[in-house]
């Protein structure tokens, strides 16, 4: 999802204008959500920081994308933003896993806590 943030994010001036507006919020503002998302919130989930909190945008923003923004396209449109839709409610089902920053802190507050 980063590389599709990058493109967005170089583009930005230009897309600023015309970006949708499914929230009805404006466009500039659309655009600095899905930024948020998939430029900000993919970062979190490469190094595995607050994973499942990061999933959350980046899965509304896979539901806009397939419900709403691409709604009355085909299904092989479509397909893309249910496909990572899918890996983002496994990765807030499943968690970060063992070699993360999230287990990583977990682990490092534990030890803290069985040495007091």
């Amino acid at each position: 999802m980063l590389s599709h943030g990058w493109t967005k994010l170089a583009t930005f001036s230009v897309l600023s204008a015309t970006f949708p507006d499914p929230l009805g919020v404006g466009s500039t503002l659309s655009l600095l959500l899905i930024l948020f998302a998939e430029v900000g919130c993919s970062c979190l989930l490469i190094f595995g920081l607050m994973t499942r909190l990061a999933a959350l945008p980046l899965m509304f923003g896979m539901l806009m994308a397939f419900f709403v923004i691409h709604g009355a396209d085909p299904f092989a449109v479509r397909e893309l933003p249910l496909l990572y839709l899918g890996v983002y409610v496994f990765l807030l089902w499943g968690g970060a896993g063992s070699y993360s920053l999230d287990e990583w802190i977990r682990r490092r507050i534990i030890r803290r806590e069985i040495a007091r």
